[in-house]
């Protein structure tokens, strides 16, 4: 992964062959995954640099053997073996693991792509490697842990907070971290309308509204996954409510 500003050189310190789960406050366990070895390489070093414990692999095959001893990917969608956005998918549904997609490709639809499949932000190439320290940090003050709450019902639909799964008719929907906390949101309680802005605010932890775009997209996912639209309607120019049906 190159950044737009060089990475700091001259490192000598290796690579740890395991992820210490004892790192300083403040300080994450990261998997960079990308096919360029060197470029792999040089990250991890430089975010070990900055109190990170940080390993680098260069196949997608590693990134699903080893994503859940971290607590956070960067992940270079642009892989050889296995498409990114399948890994994206699997990260997502399978762990509590977040993922910082990183890729040359900025277009709309591929950032879209890359959060419909789970990804918690998306950084496209060449970026500067201090925003990729604050992005790190903002995606993992959003993904620790929620306190369990009890278990929601809305007619045939369960939430169930402590497991983080959702049934509907009493099959399982498989659902991505940000899909879960959605739908929570709308469900605490059904049928009130949630503003556009407090769902950013408290799904996102973000404030700028042009970002918004976002809750559209994984609107449209929730309803794709729940079999039905009329699960959740669009109040125009306000937000979105969760109907009970």
């Amino acid at each position: 992964m190159h950044a737009s500003s060089p990475l700091p050189s001259h490192s000598h310190r290796a690579l740890s062959p395991h992820l210490d789960t004892r790192v300083p406050a403040g300080s994450w366990r990261i998997l960079v995954v990308d096919s360029d070895e060197r470029s792999a390489r040089d990250l991890a070093q430089s975010l070990q640099r900055h109190r990170h414990d940080a390993r680098a692999v260069t196949t997608g095959a590693a990134a699903l053997r080893e994503h859940s001893d971290a607590d956070v990917v960067l992940l270079d969608l642009d892989l050889p073996d296995i498409d990114g956005l399948e890994i994206c998918r699997s990260i997502a549904t399978t762990s509590d693991t977040a993922v910082l997609a990183v890729t040359a490709h900025g277009s709309e639809l591929d950032r879209v792509l890359g959060l419909q499949a789970g990804a918690d932000d998306y950084v496209v190439k060449p970026y500067g490697f201090r925003e990729l320290l604050a992005r790190v940090d903002a995606v993992m003050r959003r993904a620790r842990p929620k306190p369990a709450a009890m278990s929601m019902r809305v007619g045939p639909l369960h939430i169930e907070q402590a497991t983080r799964t959702v049934e509907l008719h009493g099959r399982v929907i498989p659902l991505t971290r940000k899909e879960f906390d959605l739908l929570q949101l709308l469900a605490s309680p059904p049928g009130e309308i949630v503003p556009r802005r407090s769902i950013l605010q408290r799904v996102w932890h973000d404030t700028d509204m042009t970002r918004s775009r976002t809750i559209d997209t994984h609107i449209t996912s929730l309803r794709r996954k729940l079999g039905s639209p009329d699960w959740i309607l669009t109040v125009r120019g306000v937000g979105f409510r969760l109907v009970q049906r």
